[in-house]
């Protein structure tokens, strides 16, 4: 039976919506409890929001005279895109361009780009539906896989627009999603 209080949009949550941490960090495994230590705040994200995209790549077998008698997966790939918009945000900035080529001092935010590296992370994505209950997309293991055009425009906030995409963990899994029942 179809129902209305089923569907729900997906609104940052007030103390945050884009956490990072470390590869290692103790990930939650619920809506609610509380996030390690390690994971920091990249700041506000675009009024886009953050689109999660998952691309299956499928092969058809065919049987003799061309029917297809069965599809098979041959690739997933789990992505995600947003733009951060606090171009001053320290964490931010390490997203965008790797933790050795941010550095800040007492009055100077430094950014290096180059074609380094940069280590793959935790992310945890926090929201709320629209009751206010809390839905949380958590990635063990996500890399950085481009960076896209930074816009310099006096009507435009500065900002860095991510692509992420998630590798495997241990269990195979690319992300956990977890959503608070309602009452």
């Amino acid at each position: 039976m179809s129902d209305a209080a089923n569907v729900n949009a997906g609104k940052p949550a007030s103390r945050g919506a884009v956490f990072v941490a470390p590869l290692g960090t103790t990930l939650p495994t619920d809506a609610e409890t509380a996030k390690d230590a390690a994971f920091v705040e990249v700041g506000y994200i675009s009024s886009d929001g953050v689109t999660n995209s998952n691309s299956i790549e499928s092969s058809d077998v065919k049987a003799w005279g061309g029917d297809t008698v069965l599809t098979i997966n041959t690739s997933k790939t789990d992505t995600y895109t947003y733009t951060m918009i606090e171009s001053d945000n320290i964490n931010a900035l390490k997203v965008a361009f790797g933790d050795a080529n941010v550095t800040q001092t007492n009055d100077t935010i430094s950014i290096k780009a180059n074609n380094n590296a940069q280590a793959n992370r935790c992310y945890i994505f926090e929201m709320l539906e629209s009751d206010g209950r809390p839905r949380r997309l958590v990635i063990p293991n996500g890399a950085v896989s481009g960076l896209g055009d930074i816009v310099y425009k006096d009507d435009t906030p500065i900002g860095y627009p991510i692509t992420l995409t998630a590798a495997t963990d241990s269990n195979g899994n690319t992300h956990y999603e977890y959503i608070k029942k309602r009452a």
